[in-house]
C-alpha cells in the first residue's frame, strides 16, 4: 500500500524506500479554519483510499497546533456537539470526507502559524503504522 500527497522530508524517504503500486491513499481540498483569539480551528479534507483493503485514520498531528484530535459533529435534541473519535474507517477503493458539520479535525492551541493564506503540514497516522503528510491551506473564518 502507498500513502502519497504533499509530504515532509521524512515521508518523501519512507515513500520512496517502498515499492511502488498503483494503489494509494491520498488527500485532496485540504484546509483548516483559522478562527481569532486562539480558538480551536477545524480541518476538512478528503481521504481517497484506492487500495484494495480498507484503511483506518486513528490520528492527526501538526506543528501549527498544540494537539489535534479526530472529531465529529453531531445533534443531539437540536444541540450541536463536537465529540471526538478514535478512528475513522475508509473502505477500499472509498472516499471519506472531512466537512463542516461532520467530521473534521480539531486543531487545539493553534500557533503563530494558523494565519490565512499559509499552509501548514499535517501528518495523518493510519492503522498499521502508515503515515500521510500533507500541507493545509489555512483560511479565514468565512472559509476564504
Amino acid at each position: 500500500m502507498r500513502f502519497v500527497g504533499l509530504l515532509s522530508v521524512a515521508v518523501v524517504a519512507a515513500a520512496l524506500a517502498a515499492p511502488a503500486s498503483a494503489a494509494e491513499v491520498t488527500v485532496s481540498g485540504g484546509w483548516f479554519r483559522a478562527l481569532p483569539a486562539g480558538l480551536p480551528a477545524g480541518g476538512y479534507f478528503t481521504l481517497h483510499n484506492d487500495t484494495d483493503a480498507a484503511v483506518t485514520l486513528i490520528s492527526a498531528s501538526s506543528s501549527a497546533c498544540g494537539m489535534v484530535m479526530l472529531h465529529e459533529s453531531v445533534s443531539t435534541g437540536g444541540m450541536e456537539q463536537m465529540k471526538m473519535v478514535d478512528k475513522v474507517p475508509v473502505p477500499a477503493h472509498g472516499t471519506f470526507e472531512f466537512k463542516h458539520g461532520g467530521y473534521n479535525l480539531m486543531c487545539m492551541k493553534p500557533t503563530a502559524a494558523m494565519k490565512p493564506g499559509a499552509k501548514v503540514p499535517v501528518v495523518l497516522e493510519f492503522a498499521g503504522g502508515d503515515k500521510l503528510g500533507v500541507n493545509f491551506a489555512v483560511k479565514n473564518a468565512k472559509g476564504q
